[in-house]
């Protein structure tokens, strides 16, 4: 009984000397767990100014007052998370006892239960701070709702600059090592970088001839083929070659290393002669990645096809 007096009284001199927990300061210790906010009984033990057995004691003694809304406890998990290190010891040591947590119906319940001045004045306060900390997230619900938006986009963002950079890595990985390309497969719309990518490999694997069989070339068939070995002779077959193709084509090999062009009329399909293989190639190479396409290595033999075309 003396115990409990002198708390009482230690604690009633503190209301007296007009000393309650500034707001800011309360808010520190409110803590969302479960989905909800509430205050660790320690905590509020010490805002009461006694002992958190002694306030866990007078819950008990009163349990029937604290349905599971107003007050649980943690479990060990929930306590080993690091905003709870401060409350229960130093990272590494092992919890004495699992804290009860407090909502603001349960703290409320607390004055009642205590039944002392500062009780009652303290849990004022902690009132106040949850009604204040409530009005300001629904007064800039809007604001935090735009923030959510901000991080959403910030990270999609984030994410599509990843891939393209692994994509990139995985290139210059392949190219460092010089790794075959795929004998078949699928690109599908869009995918105009892995396509470019696909040609320039099979182009820089030549070692003594590329002949490309395409009805429709521009310009920049001619830039890819560029990126071949100067040994390497390269020669395209398609259907005509109009004024503005042939400007081209004399442009391009007054400056660079000159590419064969010449007609061949009988020929529908896609090919490109890499060496001793033949790859059947689903789409004109000026239009890689714009649509579908698939590419697959053939097993016939490349000058049977030439010797067809060229008639």
């Amino acid at each position: 009984m003396t115990e409990k007096n002198n708390s009482q009284t230690s604690v009633e001199t503190v209301a007296d000397n007009n000393s309650l927990p500034t707001q800011q300061y309360i808010e520190s210790l409110i803590f969302n767990i479960r989905g909800q906010q509430v205050m660790l009984d320690k905590d509020l033990a010490t805002l009461y100014g006694v002992e958190t057995r002694v306030l866990n004691q007078a819950v008990k003694r009163n349990i029937e007052r604290f349905p599971e809304h107003f007050m649980f406890r943690l479990t060990k998990e929930e306590c080993s998370r690091s905003q709870f290190v401060t409350l229960n010891g130093k990272r590494g040591e092992n919890i004495k006892y699992l804290p009860y947590a407090f909502t603001d119906n349960g703290i409320a319940m607390l004055s009642a239960v205590l039944k002392s001045k500062t009780a009652v004045s303290v849990s004022i306060r902690i009132m106040e701070t949850f009604t204040a900390m409530r009005r300001f997230l629904a007064t800039n619900a809007g604001i935090f709702q735009r923030l959510d938006t901000i991080e959403y986009h910030q990270f999609a963002l984030q994410q599509h600059q990843d891939e393209a950079d692994k994509r990139i890595e995985e290139v210059l990985q392949r190219l460092e090592k010089k790794e075959s390309v795929p004998m078949q497969g699928i690109f599908y719309d869009g995918q105009i970088f892995d396509a470019h990518t696909f040609i320039c490999d099979l182009i820089r694997q030549a070692e003594q001839r590329i002949i490309l069989i395409d009805n429709y070339v521009d310009d920049t068939v001619f830039k890819r083929l560029d990126k071949r070995s100067p040994n390497v002779k390269a020669v395209i077959y398609t259907k005509q070659i109009s004024a503005t193709l042939q400007i081209d084509i004399d442009r391009h090999n007054a400056q660079y290393v000159p590419i064969e062009v010449r007609i061949a009329t009988n020929a529908h399909d896609r090919f490109m002669i890499i060496d001793a293989k033949v790859f059947h190639i689903g789409a004109s190479i000026k239009d890689l990645g714009k649509k579908v396409f698939a590419f697959s290595l053939m097993t016939e033999a490349p000058d049977e096809l030439l010797s067809r075309i060229s008639r």
